[in-house]
């Protein structure tokens, strides 16, 4: 990488840096306006509601990542082109090839910095957010909220009313089948805590199922072991947007165990993964636009087009994804479909740029 290729760099990440403290600004004003009616229970008020839309910031960047790239991209560009550098780069002998290659590095760098902000800071943001947000409201500490969850475990299916927190349940029906689908005894749990690696249940009443009769009995004590763990617990109950890869990768690894549907995990998993070449695929886009017909054009235009095809590009890609859910297609398709036939176009329509 010489000179050249730096400086390309240095006004995209400078331009981009502008680009994204002004839309993550509104989009955090935003944010804030529509959250005022919010406000009022508890001691979540006007204050509180600020530090709650603070902790959503790095979610906010993440989804506004793809524009922000593109338009630091047209902005950047468009700044040399107007001063008539990129016609000098040109005359030089510095091809479009190497602009875009310089174009993609520094897409390459803000889509590695997306992949770390969606996997970590705007997962631990939104978390942190909910968090602060239930203990304003209600003055205690957040559990997982009391919700009542079904999951299965083998060849049981629990039915958890409540759930506690992530290591402790109570009322909960277990429902045990067998290899045919058919109920062959229900439990019915007044509590459960995990320790030492399984679950202690108290409280137990078992009834036992045959073809002529039912037995039911008491237990006091009775220990569960399993593949149903806190960890399954906590991260079935958090939003699919709010968990990590890794953990994407564990949940779907304990739902296709259990035969259970892991489409919508499945689905988040592979646009986590598609975020950097989805932003590598908007900055290669944005560059045939200041070589063609917005070379000359002024700021304002370049970022109403820039805005236009990324709020475009934003629509199809949820249509996509969504579609893919309706439809069954496989997760890889519904989730890349977008970004390569962004890329396609983009390369296509720089390969006729003059």
């Amino acid at each position: 990488m010489n000179k050249i290729d730096r400086y390309i760099i240095a006004h995209i990440f400078g331009f981009t840096a502008i680009v994204g403290l002004a839309l993550l600004a509104i989009y955090t004003f935003i944010g804030f306006v529509s959250g005022i009616d919010s406000t009022g229970q508890g001691s979540f008020g006007v204050l509180q509601l600020l530090v709650y839309t603070l902790l959503q910031m790095p979610s906010g960047l993440y989804t506004l990542m793809p524009i922000i790239a593109m338009l630091g991209t047209l902005m950047g560009l468009g700044a040399l082109a107007g001063q008539s550098e990129l016609t000098a780069m040109r005359a030089a002998g510095v091809s479009l090839l190497r602009i875009g290659r310089a174009t993609l590095t520094a897409g390459l760098v803000l889509g590695l910095f997306g992949l770390f902000l969606g996997d970590w800071l705007a997962p631990a943001g939104m978390r942190a957010a909910e968090a602060y947000k239930t203990r304003e409201r209600s003055g205690v500490e957040p559990g997982l909220g009391g919700q009542a969850v079904w999951l299965r475990d083998g060849g049981s299916i629990f039915h958890i009313q409540r759930l506690i927190t992530e290591n402790h349940i109570a009322d909960v029906e277990i429902f045990q089948l067998t290899p045919d689908l058919r109920l062959s005894a229900s439990l019915h749990v007044d509590d459960g805590v995990y320790q030492d690696g399984k679950w202690k249940l108290t409280g137990v009443t078992q009834t036992q199922l045959t073809q002529s009769s039912a037995t039911v009995s008491q237990l006091p004590v009775m220990q569960w072991t399993g593949s149903l763990s806190p960890e399954v617990l906590r991260l079935f109950v958090l939003e699919a947007q709010s968990l990590t890869m890794p953990g994407l990768v564990r949940l779907i690894n304990y739902l296709e165990t259990n035969r259970l549907d892991s489409a919508e995990y499945r689905m988040e998993l592979w646009r986590k993964l598609m975020a950097p070449f989805t932003v590598m695929a908007m900055m290669l886009f944005a560059i045939p636009f200041v070589l063609g017909s917005l070379r000359s054009s002024g700021a304002g235009q370049r970022l109403l087009i820039g805005i236009l095809v990324g709020v475009g590009f934003y629509v199809i890609n949820e249509v996509s994804a969504n579609l893919g859910q309706i439809y069954h297609w496989p997760p890889f398709l519904a989730a890349a479909v977008p970004s390569i036939v962004l890329t396609l176009s983009g390369a296509y329509r720089l390969s006729k740029a003059r």
